[in-house]
């Protein structure tokens, strides 16, 4: 029912039963975006979203589906790497304005802008980042864990030095976003990583606020190999 929805609305849809049949259609079709339920026959949707995100098709967004209701069911969802999270029951028309809202956030990234794998470990300023144990390490070799919420946002700007980057455009790269990250609370998130960073928010010598267009990493970054 979804799927013809969908369809008279102008979306091509391919429908997949289980995991199985998913991979099968990512293989042999190009695929804008993944309309996932939680509950599957065999391996559950929040597995598969997670399988997603280490795999080849990491940057196809994803718009969990789920009857549960509670808000860590949800955070779990997001942290596993959704780009949104709708509850049963739910309207088709609501389902078709969050494809469509992530659809255009997805589209309005420039081509060039990836994120980096992990396994590596990156310098600049006063800090390293393993982004393999996923945490900060400073001049001294201290270790400061960081949430997953910061650690991506912090990855995404690492992988894009001296550039400016819109507040849609950090909400789409960090794909995966916890209940934290909607709307313009993505600078309540930057405020914690400039914390987190201890970068004055005066001086700015880390996360720079660009006035009317979003932020801009401004220290360069070196990387020093991989992480063990």
């Amino acid at each position: 029912m979804v799927g013809e929805y969908l369809q008279r609305n102008g979306l091509r849809t391919t429908l997949a039963a289980d995991g199985r049949e998913m991979r099968a259609a990512l293989d042999t079709s190009d695929v804008d975006l993944i309309v996932l339920d939680v509950m599957l026959p065999g391996e559950d949707g929040l597995s598969l979203c997670r399988n997603l995100r280490a795999s080849t098709h990491r940057n196809v967004p994803v718009v969990m589906l789920t009857a549960r209701d509670e808000e860590t069911d949800r955070i779990v969802g997001l942290e596993m790497g959704a780009d949104d999270y709708v509850v049963k029951p739910f309207s088709a028309r609501e389902l078709l304005a969050r494809i469509n809202a992530v659809l255009r956030r997805t589209r309005m990234l420039p081509p060039n802008l990836q994120v980096t794998e992990a396994g590596r470990l990156l310098r600049f300023g006063q800090w390293r980042l393993d982004t393999t144990a996923r945490h900060l390490l400073d001049e001294d070799g201290t270790a400061y864990p960081l949430s997953g919420a910061e650690f991506r946002l912090l990855r995404v700007f690492l992988d894009h030095p001296q550039r400016v980057l819109s507040r849609d455009q950090l909400l789409n790269l960090t794909r995966g976003r916890d209940a934290e990250l909607f709307d313009r609370s993505i600078d309540l998130l930057v405020s914690r990583l400039r914390q987190r960073l201890r970068d004055d928010a005066r001086e700015q010598a880390y996360i720079k606020t660009v006035r009317s267009e979003g932020y801009v990493f401004c220290q360069p970054v070196i990387l020093l190999g991989e992480s063990a």
